[in-house]
């Protein structure tokens, strides 16, 4: 295998393509050593710290891990990804933009441009909400000698924005002249980022090899499982009609139309985590502390119920959003194609519903099981925050989930140079961070 890997190195158009990415993602993490002016560290350092595993986790992994320091990447990748979630929904919901999707390629260069330009309001809005929540609400994060004022709010709101806008041309230029997608190679940059700190602050414990090997075994054990399920799929067989055209006689191969058992990916929990914050925000303005403490506690019966109710729920949404069996059973009989014993027409679309909801259900357990788990297990082991939202759900199954990914591009460009590919029987089979498309 390390001969196939080094084989990557000696084609110029991938060795390329991979030092070009490395020196993106570079860049991309130097970005996290500039400040935005007037801002005092320390105190949003420990903000992050505290709130780990909840809304602010997740939106802490989703820039990278940059929203605990004053850098002007703290944003990071998240309104180029709010933005392209927004279009993905709306390509499914409003005709027009629908009809622009299915232009082909000029379609889908006029969204992507729609997309640049949604991620500056979605900065903006992003970028008052960090100032509001954070800065305003707590004036010791402002450095000594800094007037707080609609001055300091411009500075913050405008050096966010403009590092989010200069984050975006990175992941621009990684998926131009780079290898993989870039939106989740930044994510998962970032997320690994944070390691070196969280093993560093472990060091000095007393317990400090049975921790780790604690941490070992849980990460190994969880992937094993992410890679399990995301590689699984309900594979339906599809038969193409037989045609006879003089002595010759065309068509009548059989494919395979794979449904993967985790087809939404990380966006339920997301989804999820993003929603949940709410009650806790409306508690913390009236004043209830009790039923705050009752909604964030993450290892009590209320937030464990309500987080899997979430996402399951959003789990069924998205997967009925991106998936439509009756359309996929009108483009099969449009192509002369159907399921062997399946009429086509409404049998057919009756047939891909119910298997995709049987689907849905497994992996929407799936998704609540590595959501929920890893508390309960990193709680008891004693790791720091930073450590436990690492091993949590969300963190694991994107990384995972991009390494896959960037497994199957490498394979790829080994395979188109008529060799072997550096995994045998091809690529991992993965979906990327975001699931498959439809």
């Amino acid at each position: 295998m390390n001969a196939k890997f080094l084989q990557l190195f000696r084609i110029p158009e991938t060795r390329d393509k991979i030092l070009a990415t490395l020196g993106l993602l570079l860049a991309y993490r130097v970005g996290f050593q500039i400040p935005i002016p007037g801002m005092d560290a320390e105190f949003l350092k420990k903000m992050a710290e505290g709130m780990q595993g909840q809304v602010f986790g997740v939106m802490n992994a989703f820039s990278g891990g940059a929203i605990g320091q004053t850098a002007i990447f703290s944003l990071g990748i998240m309104p180029y990804i709010s933005a392209s979630i927004i279009f993905s929904m709306l390509a499914k919901v409003s005709p027009k933009i629908e009809a622009v999707a299915k232009e082909g390629a000029t379609g889908q260069k006029k969204i992507n441009q729609w997309t640049r330009l949604a991620t500056v309001p979605v900065a903006l809005i992003q970028a008052t909400l960090v100032y509001t929540g954070l800065f305003r609400e707590n004036p010791e994060m402002i450095a000594d000698g800094v007037n707080s004022g609609i001055g300091l709010y411009l500075l913050v709101v405008l050096s966010l924005t403009g590092g989010a806008m200069l984050v975006m041309w990175m992941g621009e230029l990684i998926t131009e002249y780079g290898v993989g997608n870039s939106a989740s190679l930044i994510i998962m940059a970032g997320i690994i980022s944070q390691m070196p700190a969280s093993i560093a602050q472990m060091v000095g414990d007393v317990d400090f090899y049975n921790r780790m090997l604690t941490l070992l075994g849980i990460w190994t054990v969880i992937v094993v499982v992410i890679v399990y399920i995301t590689k699984g799929a309900r594979r339906i067989p599809i038969q193409y009609a037989r045609l006879t055209r003089g002595r010759r006689v065309y068509g009548g191969q059989r494919h395979y139309l794979p449904l993967k058992v985790n087809m939404a990916g990380v966006m339920p929990i997301i989804f999820a985590s993003i929603l949940f914050v709410i009650p806790g925000v409306l508690f913390t303005a009236l004043g209830a502390t009790t039923l705050q403490g009752i909604f964030t506690d993450p290892q009590g019966f209320v937030h464990i119920s309500l987080y899997a109710v979430m996402i399951f729920g959003f789990c069924f949404f998205w997967n009925r959003l991106m998936f439509n069996p009756d359309e996929i059973a009108d483009n099969l009989r449009e192509h002369g194609s159907f399921i062997p014993g399946i009429r086509p027409g409404a049998k057919t679309s009756e047939f891909l519903s119910s298997t995709l909801t049987r689907l849905t259900l497994a992996g929407a357990a799936f998704l609540t099981l590595i959501a929920i788990i890893p508390n309960f297990v990193t709680g008891s082991a004693g790791l720091s925050n930073s450590m436990a939202y690492f091993l949590g759900g969300t963190s694991v199954l994107i990384v995972v989930g991009v390494a896959q990914d960037m497994v199957d591009k490498l394979n790829a460009q080994l395979v188109m140079r008529n060799y072997d590919g550096f995994m045998k029987g091809g690529g991992s089979g993965g979906s990327g961070v975001w699931g498959p498309r439809s």
